[in-house]
């Protein structure tokens, strides 16, 4: 059995330590935009550390770290293959430009230390639900398995979707709205979402697991409000031409039946 530790820290620290090495490697090569590769990876790390610093029933603590080992590994390996050789993303670039030099530096907090901040947050449930022996895996924890799959389903197949569509040269400067996209403007924002719901509802199971629910209401104000849908909208609204009418008829999140015109 082992000698439980705290998975708070066993958290903090190995993100500290991803977040700060990411950093480094980021200023050698001239591109914070690693960070979102590893954005996703980071919580796989977070998810063994935590699962081999803590005892816990064994049954729950592999089923967190699988969805959550799942979930990133296809999250890391998909974004890697999409911004591979394109250079460094046009937020970073107008980061940069807005900082100079001394921009290096500043994104060590604004870029790589919220990241962190937002990864320790939003895997609470991976950290928290691994604690305790007690009780079995029962109902609720099959429930979140459930909520998780129909997550991996819309990110994953959302995201190839969209990548076949932009494959197309005729599509360019046009608005992607079949197959998922016809039903929610942001497939792959909705089904991350539900990821880390179905993950939490995992944890729940354990008493103090239940303060994961946090981790899944800021993945999701974030997804919705903040740095996803808001934020991606305000320049697809430019680039993309008929995406007004598409919002019109289109749902921004939660799937639903598209607004007849």
């Amino acid at each position: 059995m082992l000698a439980t530790a705290n998975p708070l820290a066993v958290a903090a620290l190995t993100i500290a330590a991803i977040m700060l090495a990411t950093w480094v490697i980021s200023l050698i090569v001239k591109n914070a935009s690693i960070v979102d590769v590893v954005w996703g990876l980071g919580f796989v790390a977070v998810a063994w550390a935590v699962r081999l610093s803590v005892d816990g029933l064994s049954a729950r603590q592999n089923l967190l770290v699988a969805m959550t080992t799942v979930w990133g590994l296809r999250l890391g390996g998909y974004l890697f293959w999409r911004n591979h050789g394109k250079g460094e993303d046009y937020r970073y670039k107008a980061m940069r430009k807005h900082w100079g030099p001394r921009f290096g530096l500043i994104s060590l907090v604004t870029v790589f230390a919220l990241q962190g901040t937002l990864m320790f947050l939003v895997s609470l449930p991976v950290q928290l639900g691994q604690l305790r022996t007690t009780p079995s895996l029962g109902a609720l924890a099959w429930v979140g398995v459930a909520v998780w799959l129909v997550g991996l389903f819309f990110e994953a197949v959302g995201d190839a979707q969209l990548a076949r569509f932009k494959k197309n040269p005729a599509n360019a400067g046009t608005v992607m709205n079949k197959g998922l996209w016809k039903y929610t403007r942001h497939p792959n924002y909705f089904g991350d979402a539900c990821v880390w719901w179905g993950i939490a509802l995992v944890a729940a199971e354990v008493p103090i697991g239940r303060w994961g629910f946090i981790g899944a209401a800021v993945m999701t104000l974030f997804l919705r409000r903040v740095s996803g849908v808001t934020l991606l909208e305000k320049s697809l609204v430019k680039r993309r031409e008929g995406y007004v009418d598409y919002v019109a008829r289109t749902s921004p999140f939660v799937p639903r039946p598209p607004k007849r015109a």
